[in-house]
């Protein structure tokens, strides 16, 4: 059974416009849910699965060219400005912190696409500068990482949704396990490597 109708089973081009890019905002502007939320519209809508991932693309495409002069901005600045200079090293530790299972600033390509799909887009393209990539190979890394997540992130839902059949429950638990999986499997980390150090 497909997850995502075929596109023949399409609704009309002006309805599914409409959808399209009720779809699309909420990939650009996460308020509700995000990635489940616009998963689960899309399905109940009739968009196919190829649309609905070209849309999450393009939601990337977009933070990719808002961030960039932020990103930019902020290294131009941090360095001439004494407490945002403080600031931005206590930033660049957390980050190493964060980043350090997946290989750190000096990561390999793979490892990059590893810590935005382990972290976030953002995360991972200011990784990707850290390395020395610029704008366009920087923003591959970090897309390809991100639509990783996507993909595994849509894929639960719709699964989840198929023996739930109640989509805000659906939403409610794959966001809690998108915040709560993450925070947990660091936690062991920590622990194990606290049992490892006391043994």
């Amino acid at each position: 059974m497909s997850l995502f109708p075929q596109s023949s089973q399409i609704l009309g081009s002006g309805q599914s416009t409409s959808i399209m890019l009720s779809v699309l905002k909420l990939f650009i502007i996460p308020v509700g849910g995000g990635i489940p939320a616009g998963v689960l519209l899309a399905s109940a809508k009739g968009l196919a699965w190829p649309i609905v991932t070209v849309l999450y693309l393009v939601s990337d495409i977009f933070l990719a060219l808002a961030f960039e002069p932020i990103l930019r901005l902020l290294a131009a600045v941090m360095g001439r400005v004494p407490f945002l200079a403080r600031f931005g090293a206590a930033l660049k530790a957390a980050t190493a912190r964060s980043t350090a299972h997946f290989g750190g600033a000096g990561a390999g390509p793979l490892s990059l696409v590893m810590i935005s799909f382990g972290v976030d887009p953002m995360t991972g393209r200011a990784t990707a500068l850290a390395a020395g990539h610029g704008f366009l190979t920087g923003w591959a890394f970090a897309i390809a990482g991100d639509m990783l997540y996507f993909g595994v992130i849509a894929l639960t839902t719709l699964h989840l949704n198929s023996y739930i059949r109640d989509p805000n429950t659906t939403m409610i638990i794959v966001l809690g396990a998108m915040f709560g999986v993450p925070y947990l499997v660091r936690y062991l980390r920590s622990t194990l490597r606290r049992l490892a150090t006391i043994t």
